[in-house]
């Protein structure tokens, strides 16, 4: 059986919003496996991270590729990235959960289109949820 390249990375940086979440390996750990669910994606395994004073890392490992995070709460700061291989499962949904989770004022972000041969880079749209 012959499998695809094709694959999507999508990389934000977000400042501000939740610094406590920012500052809790075990709630991002939490909503990373969510994240990882809500795009479609099959976790294989976490780890995570808290450092000392302050910051987080959570890597979930997914059988299309991967999910991480790193923070910086004294800077409001996370860089968040979501790798997956294949057209079935869209990276742009988990990162789009991060964010609404997060709540930043602002984020920046980039896609990555891979396994075509030249990278393409595209500007993703980040979805909000609306308030209710």
């Amino acid at each position: 059986m012959e499998y695809s390249t094709f694959g999507r990375h999508v990389a934000v940086d977000t400042w501000g919003g939740n610094i406590e979440l920012l500052n809790s390996a075990e709630l991002l750990q939490s909503h990373m496996v969510e994240a990882a669910e809500a795009c479609g994606a099959t976790v294989l395994s976490v780890q995570a991270k808290q450092f000392e004073p302050q910051g987080a890392t959570v890597l979930v490992l997914l059988s299309e590729s991967h999910l991480s995070i790193h923070t910086y709460p004294e800077r409001g700061f996370a860089a968040i990235d979501c790798y997956t291989c294949g057209e079935t499962v869209d990276p742009q949904l988990a990162i789009d959960y991060l964010v609404n989770v997060l709540k930043p004022e602002k984020t920046y972000a980039k896609k990555l289109v891979r396994g075509l041969g030249e990278l393409q880079v595209e500007e993703p749209m980040i979805k909000l949820a609306e308030l209710v």
